[in-house]
């Protein structure tokens, strides 16, 4: 794919179901398992598979998604291997913000044109999965398709949550449904083989993850001149047309990060023993920026399923099923159970502590008890402080939190003074 193939992804809208931690970042660039940042997903995705020519697609909060990006990726002067942000602007052709997925690559098209390549593949920028492209190509071309569309099989009671594809016995997609009724997933079951239908994992959903022909995109676009989204207008049209549609069957894990509680889930879920995502693989690495910090310190301190990202000073008394961000600090006596901890974009001196001491320094002070919570970066948590969430909470903005779904999320640079109690 190395040659032929664009990757295009989607930094997605305002992730309003992800405030407040997109309120002053993009979807992309939120922070993830610590060290990284889920544009990072698809990017190293890409680069495992060879496809090194990007473009990252977003319009709001997109300065620390650029930061990232100019920091993290950089290629060899002498190949064509690049990820370039594409921001939404104002062209004599358009005057509009981008309107939907599709919009938003149409409008950026002429971005591409002087690119050599035969192949588009669209990403999304907030999904968590490793997956080889090439493979997906590969199915792409024995079948000569014209549009490829990665499927995940699914159960019922999951189905009525996606775009579900009708599978032929040839693998091709003639037929496409969003989100079926309970009443009629009969009518969409798919040839899975014998092991996924054991499973009663039956059900194709699109994962938002295109391969197009370029002709077969650039057609499609100029016959649907209004289509704002892939998943709602233009692949429907194209399973409807003469089109030849096929289905890459993935298998492994997926998951789409677009809520605080999957977001909450899918990071806690990588401090399993065996976890779905596998982030020690090195054949499948998750690059991220280098940051040339310290090792973490850790001092009196007993860790039970956490991952513990560089350059953090915990005294903490146990942290538990875990994500400790880089350059966090934790205090003495403190306890963290069932949390994200984001960490700290700068440490702070000692001689900046001592000037400010009328308020907490950036981290976790002593003593205090934190569950079900994310702390957002920068935050200055006092001593003796209770962060309890749970169901027993109402969602809610608070100022400097936020309550989704039970969890509690510590806004990005929020403090909470000494003795503060969330519960």
């Amino acid at each position: 794919m190395k040659h032929s193939t664009i990757a295009v992804i989607l930094g997605g809208g305002q992730g309003s179901r992800l405030y407040p931690l997109t309120k002053s970042r993009s979807k992309p660039a939120v922070p993830i398992a610590g060290k990284y940042r889920l544009v990072d997903i698809p990017i190293s995705n890409c680069l495992n598979s060879n496809v090194k020519r990007m473009f990252v697609l977003t319009q709001f909060n997109s300065a620390s998604l650029n930061r990232h990006i100019k920091n993290t990726y950089h290629f060899d002067a002498f190949g064509d291997a690049f990820v370039d942000i594409l921001a939404a602007e104002q062209t004599p052709a358009s005057t509009s913000w981008f309107q939907g997925t599709a919009d938003a690559v149409r409008q950026s098209f002429h971005h591409l044109e002087n690119l050599d390549y035969d192949y588009v593949l669209i990403l999304s920028g907030d999904q968590l999965y490793q997956m080889d492209f090439g493979h997906m190509m590969q199915v792409h071309q024995e079948k000569n398709a014209q549009l490829t569309i990665a499927t995940i099989p699914v159960r019922g009671e999951e189905a009525t949550s996606f775009g579900i594809m009708k599978v032929n016995h040839e693998g091709m997609i003639d037929r496409f449904i969003e989100k079926p009724a309970d009443e009629h997933l009969l009518d969409w079951v798919s040839d899975v083989g014998d092991e996924l239908r054991s499973q009663s994992r039956v059900y194709l959903a699109s994962m938002g993850i295109y391969l197009f022909n370029r002709q077969t995109l650039l057609d499609l676009f100029s016959t649907n001149t209004e289509a704002k989204d892939f998943g709602k207008e233009i692949i429907p049209y194209a399973i409807s047309s003469d089109y030849k549609v096929s289905s890459y069957l993935y298998n492994g894990y997926w998951t789409d990060i677009g809520t605080i509680r999957s977001f909450f889930d899918a990071n806690l879920s990588l401090s399993d023993v065996l976890p779905k995502f596998n982030l020690y693989d090195s054949k499948n690495m998750i690059f991220t920026r280098a940051r040339m910090l310290p090792s973490s310190k850790l001092s009196g301190t007993t860790l039970e399923k956490t991952i513990v990202s560089e350059g953090c000073i915990i005294s903490a008394s146990r942290i538990e099923n875990a994500v400790i961000g880089v350059r966090s600090r934790i205090g003495v006596g403190t306890t963290v159970t069932s949390s994200i901890i984001m960490g700290n974009d700068y440490y702070q001196t000692l001689e900046e502590i001592l000037q400010n001491a009328n308020i907490p320094p950036i981290g976790i002070g002593e003593r205090c008890y934190i569950k079900n919570c994310i702390v957002d970066k920068n935050c200055r948590i006092g001593n003796d402080v209770r962060i309890i969430g749970g169901s027993q909470m109402a969602d809610g903005d608070y100022g400097e939190y936020t309550v989704v779904d039970g969890i509690v999320v510590v806004q990005k640079g929020a403090t909470l003074p000494n003795g503060t109690v969330i519960s």
